[in-house]
């Protein structure tokens, strides 16, 4: 039997989300599957991805082939890195603890990237809602210079008929 790691396609029309399962390649996509190992939602920014390392080390150690998209959540992750430290370590490269370093070590600037992301997406949006407020303010400016203009012309035509009615109404002089 092929078992192979793969995605599960779940959620509504147009918004995807993903369970990550090991599932028989004969089985259905979204049919009966072994174990869920976890779950990827490429609607966020970045894509959020919730998976049980220790299990998918387990299923790939085991012979499970994963897809193509799988492939790339596993090396994002991590996993294929671990995969392939501990074949160092089995063949006496380097120690297990040596291997926990270089996982330690790449775990952490992986993590330092993912924040600088979420951090220039942020920045973005914060810099976005200050431009659009800039512009808002200024078209509310704009409506307000000119109901006051509109409000002075009025004023103006008011006045000098107002002005001419006295005259209209007081009795000619002879």
């Amino acid at each position: 039997m092929a078992v192979k790691l793969r995605l599960s396609r779940h959620g509504r029309k147009a918004r995807p989300f993903y369970h990550i399962v090991v599932a028989d390649s004969r089985a259905p996509r979204d049919g009966r599957f072994i174990e869920r190992i976890g779950s990827y939602n490429p609607m966020t920014n970045p894509a959020t991805i919730d998976l049980d390392v220790e299990r998918a080390l387990y299923w790939l150690s085991q012979g499970a082939q994963p897809t193509l998209t799988t492939n790339r959540i596993l090396s994002y992750k991590g996993v294929l890195l671990r995969k392939h430290l501990q074949g160092g370590v089995a063949k006496g490269a380097f120690s297990q603890e040596e291997a926990d370093r270089r996982f330690a070590a790449w775990m952490q600037e992986k993590e330092a990237k993912i924040e600088a992301k979420r951090q220039e997406l942020s920045n973005k949006k914060q810099d976005t809602a200050k431009t659009r407020l800039a512009a808002e303010s200024k078209v509310n400016e704009a409506r307000i210079k000119a109901q006051e203009a509109r409000k002075a012309a009025a004023a103006a035509e008011a006045a000098p008929e107002s002005e001419a009615a006295p005259e209209a109404d007081a009795p000619a002089e002879a």
